[in-house]
C-alpha cells in the first residue's frame, strides 16, 4: 500500500505545482495534458467504483457502447458531485468533508444505495421472467458517482485559494477526460471478457442462458457484497 501513498503525494503535488506556474499562459498546455495523465492514474486508485462497474457487466450481457457510457456517469457524477460541494460553499464544505477531501456521510449514503441497487438485481435475476433492462449499469453508476471526487476537491480548494478557479475549472475538466478512460476502460474490458467466456463456454442455448443466469446472480451479489464492505469501512 506504500506505492499508493507515494502515488497519491505525487498526483497532489503535480497539481497544485501545475496551478502554481498555471499563471504563466504557456504553461496551461502543460497542465491540461497533466492533468488528464493525473485523472487517469488517480482512478486507477481505490475507491473509484471499479469492482461495481466490472461486477456489473461481467453478471449481464450488454454492449461495448453501455460499457463505455456507465464509465462515463460514473465519472462525471464522481468529479460533478465534488464540483457542486465546492460551489455550495465553505460552510457545508467544513461540515461534510474530512481528511484528504473524503465526505463520509456521502460514502456512507452512496453505499447503502449501492447495497440496495445489488439487492434489486439480485432479487431480479431470480425471477425467471425478468430481464436486465440498458438503464440498470446506468443507475448503479450514478449512485456509485455520488461519493465526491477528492482530486476535484483538492484541485479547486487550491484553486480558489490561489484565486484561479477558471484555471481550476480547466484543471478538473481535463482531468476527468482521464477519470473517463480509465473507469471506462474497465467497463468495456469486463463487457469484452463476459462475450468471450460465454462463447468459448456456452455450446447450445441452453448452456448459454444458464451460465449467463449464474454470471447475473454472482455479479449482483458481488455488488452487494462491495457495498457493504463500503458500509463497513
Amino acid at each position: 500500500m506504500q506505492w499508493l501513498i507515494e502515488l497519491q503525494h505525487w498526483l497532489y503535488g503535480g497539481m497544485a505545482q501545475g496551478l502554481k506556474s498555471a499563471g504563466d499562459v504557456t504553461a496551461l498546455p502543460a497542465l491540461l495534458a497533466s492533468a488528464v495523465l493525473f485523472g487517469a492514474l488517480h482512478a486507477l486508485m481505490p475507491g473509484h467504483g471499479k469492482s461495481v462497474l466490472v461486477s456489473y457487466h461481467l453478471g449481464r450481457e450488454g454492449r461495448v457502447g453501455e460499457g463505455l457510457l456507465t464509465g462515463m456517469v460514473l465519472a462525471l457524477t464522481h468529479v460533478g458531485s465534488a464540483v457542486l460541494f465546492i460551489m455550495a460553499g465553505i460552510a457545508v464544505i467544513s461540515r461534510t468533508l474530512a481528511a484528504g477531501g473524503r465526505a463520509p456521510a456521502f460514502e456512507q449514503a452512496s453505499a447503502a444505495l449501492i447495497v440496495g441497487g445489488g439487492i434489486f438485481l439480485l432479487w431480479r435475476s431470480l425471477r425467471p421472467h425478468e430481464h436486465a433492462h440498458p438503464g440498470d449499469g446506468r443507475v448503479l453508476a450514478f449512485v456509485t458517482g455520488l461519493v465526491p471526487c477528492p482530486l476535484t476537491t483538492f484541485i479547486l480548494t487550491y484553486a480558489i485559494a490561489k484565486h484561479q478557479l477558471a484555471v481550476g475549472f480547466a484543471a478538473v475538466g481535463a482531468m476527468t477526460i482521464g477519470v473517463i478512460a480509465t473507469l471506462a476502460s474497465f467497463s468495456v474490458a469486463a463487457v469484452l471478457l463476459r462475450g468471450r467466456f460465454m462463447h468459448l463456454a456456452a455450446r447450445t442455448e441452453s448452456l448459454r442462458l444458464r451460465i449467463g443466469h449464474g454470471f447475473e446472480m454472482a455479479g449482483a451479489a458481488a455488488i452487494v457484497v462491495l457495498g457493504l464492505a463500503m458500509l463497513a469501512r
